[in-house]
């Protein structure tokens, strides 16, 4: 038997970089919060949002603190929210819709992206910027 292979059509590429330059582009409306990192994923589009300093966490000493990544899978584009995994209690204010996409503990895979689901992500990101803000882990 002939194992099957599974070929992005170039329509599903194309959505898929739409998704991801969107995502991206939510993203980059915070950056000037963080560190912005790329090219940190090999040979996959991605884009990261980092608190680039000494912190300490649950008694545990970091170097950086990460908040939000996308990266380009090859049949879905991951938005990871780094607040639920640290500040669970403020996932709570997630909306329906963007938890349906919930995989894991703050991966959320995005196959399609609705103007609501944009607005979600933007809403995600604002709860998590005043979670970070409120422990005191950004200005």
């Amino acid at each position: 038997m002939i194992p099957r292979t599974s070929v992005k059509s170039p329509a599903k590429a194309a959505q898929l970089d739409a998704i991801f330059d969107d995502i991206k582009a939510i993203l980059a409306k915070y950056a000037k919060s963080f560190t912005v990192r790329e090219g940190a994923v090999k040979n996959k589009r991605d884009y990261h949002l980092i608190v680039q300093k000494p912190l300490v966490i649950d008694g545990r000493k970091k170097d950086e603190l990460w908040f939000a990544s996308v990266i380009q899978q090859k049949h879905n584009v991951g938005f990871y929210f780094m607040p639920l995994y640290c500040c669970g209690e403020d996932g709570t204010k997630l909306s329906s819709e963007l938890m349906k996409h919930l995989d894991g503990k703050c991966c959320f895979h995005m196959t399609w992206l609705r103007p609501g689901l944009k607005q979600d992500i933007d809403d995600a990101l604002k709860v998590g910027l005043a979670a970070y803000r409120s422990r005191k882990w950004l200005k």
